[in-house]
Parts: C-alpha cells; sequence; structure tokens
C-alpha cells in the first residue's frame, strides 16, 4: 500500500497522489482491514481553510488519505515532480480525483459490503443510493439525507451508522461541514472508511449537472460552476484566492530567519 505523501508546492500542503485503479486498490486494502480511516481531498477552498482553522488542519495532517482535487492543486504538484498536465496515463490530471472520477469504480472494491450515504436532500439521496446500488450491485446500499445538519440529526446520524456498521461512509455535506463532524464526531462512530465527497452525492444522483469532462482537463470547471451556481461559487472564485494569498504571505513572513513566529 502506498500512501506515501508529496508536497503541494507554495500551497504548503501535503496530498497523496494516486489515479483511479490505485485508489480502488487502496480502498480494497481499507475494506480488508476492518479499521477506521479517513479519505479527504484537497482544492483551493480546502488548502484556505487548512491554513485559517486548526481544526480542519488536523483533521487532514491524520488522514488516511488526501486526494488531490482541485486544478491549481493538481497543477502545481504536478510542475514540482515532473508530471506533464496531459501526459498519456501518468500526467498530472490522470491524479486529479474529484469524488465523481473515483465513485463510479466502486465495484471495484474487493469485499466492499455496506455502503451509507450521508447528505443532500432526500430526493437525491434516494437517487444516489438507486445508482450506487448499479455500481457495486453486490452491497446493501442506504442512506441519509444531510439537509437541515444540527445536532439532533447528527447524533440520529451517528446511532444510524452504528446500526447499519456500513464498510464505507460516503459523507456530502459540504465542505467544511463534513470536515467538522468528522474531526468533532471520529471517535463515536464505528469503524469504516469516511470519504468526504462534498456535492458529488446531488451530481451522482443527476440532479447536479457535471461539467464536460474536457473543462476539468483544463482546469475550467470553476467557470461551469459558476455560471449553473453563481451565488454559491463567487466567493470562492473572486474574493477565497485572495484570502489564500495572504494566508500563504503570512506563512512566509514568520518563515523567515530571525522571525519571532512558528511555522
Amino acid at each position: 500500500m502506498n500512501l506515501r505523501r508529496q508536497r503541494v508546492p507554495v500551497l504548503d500542503v501535503d496530498a497523496t497522489p494516486l489515479r483511479v485503479g490505485e485508489l480502488v486498490s487502496i480502498l480494497s486494502e481499507f475494506m480488508s482491514d476492518g479499521r477506521t480511516r479517513t479519505v479527504l481531498g484537497h482544492n483551493l477552498h480546502s488548502v484556505t481553510l487548512y491554513h485559517s482553522r486548526p481544526a480542519f488542519r488536523a483533521l487532514y495532517e491524520n488522514s488516511d488519505v488526501i486526494l488531490l482535487d482541485g486544478a491549481p492543486v493538481v497543477m502545481l504538484w504536478g510542475m514540482a515532480h515532473r508530471r506533464g498536465p496531459q501526459a498519456p496515463g501518468n500526467g498530472a490530471m490522470a491524479y486529479r480525483l474529484g469524488s465523481t472520477d473515483w465513485l463510479p469504480a466502486l465495484g471495484g472494491v474487493t469485499d466492499l459490503r455496506r455502503i451509507a450515504v450521508i447528505g443532500a436532500g432526500a430526493e437525491a439521496n434516494a437517487k444516489a443510493v438507486e445508482r450506487l446500488k448499479g455500481i457495486v450491485p453486490k452491497a446493501e446500499v442506504a442512506g441519509m439525507p444531510g439537509e437541515n445538519w444540527a445536532g439532533g440529526v447528527e447524533e440520529e446520524a451517528i446511532s444510524w451508522l452504528r446500526e447499519f456498521r456500513p464498510q464505507l461512509v460516503l459523507l456530502g455535506l459540504g465542505m467544511p461541514l463534513q470536515e467538522t463532524v468528522l474531526g468533532n464526531r471520529l471517535e463515536e462512530l464505528p469503524p469504516s472508511v469516511y470519504c468526504t465527497v462534498g456535492g458529488a452525492i446531488e451530481q451522482l444522483a443527476g440532479i447536479q449537472k457535471l461539467a464536460p469532462r474536457w473543462l476539468g482537463r483544463l482546469g475550467l470547471e470553476w467557470a461551469w460552476r459558476l455560471v449553473l451556481h453563481p451565488g454559491r461559487v463567487a466567493y470562492r472564485v473572486f474574493v477565497e484566492p485572495w484570502v489564500l494569498l495572504g494566508l500563504l504571505a503570512k506563512r512566509r513572513f514568520k518563515g523567515r530567519p530571525g522571525s519571532t513566529g512558528r511555522r
């Protein structure tokens, strides 16, 4: 099992570069050992939260797998590790794994018999469950919507997971709520592989339309999302990169010789 972290320069984060087949193999090994595992992903939003929220950072630092997600993260990693963006099979973009890139491959995970889907509205959750039943026909798939998430719903979800005892949990509550839940409650949850999947439940259900794949290869999915969901995406596109730039500049300043700050 190769879970070696690699540095993403400029952004000052580490990730676990994997292609789809490699992730499927690792998930199969996770099924065999039956321990609690976490699979997260890094995009510019997560990098901003990593550098601004200690609890968020701690979850990532202790995660088993951190996938390369957003295109800027992948490209910076590829430049540092001498991988051209589009080289056949082994270019940097082959290592870009958003949730919708690997969820359709779950049928290749050996010994996967129980899957829990938490998140999205009732309709999207139910449709995603049915889609997963087709992808992994030998598995029992059950879902719990994540709308109106609050303390009572969270307690109900924990009780449900303890009773169902899934091997794989797809947690799609949006970032950073899904990471906050994992960070706060992981010790109380039953052993499983917990994967944060953001909005992938709605995408898997066909309710949220996916960007064309050629846009993804060019790193322009943000433009597609901006057109479809301007209110939700505008801050991340136009404001958050500047917030991240300020956080990274602050880290660089604190790390200079003679500085009294700590990294």
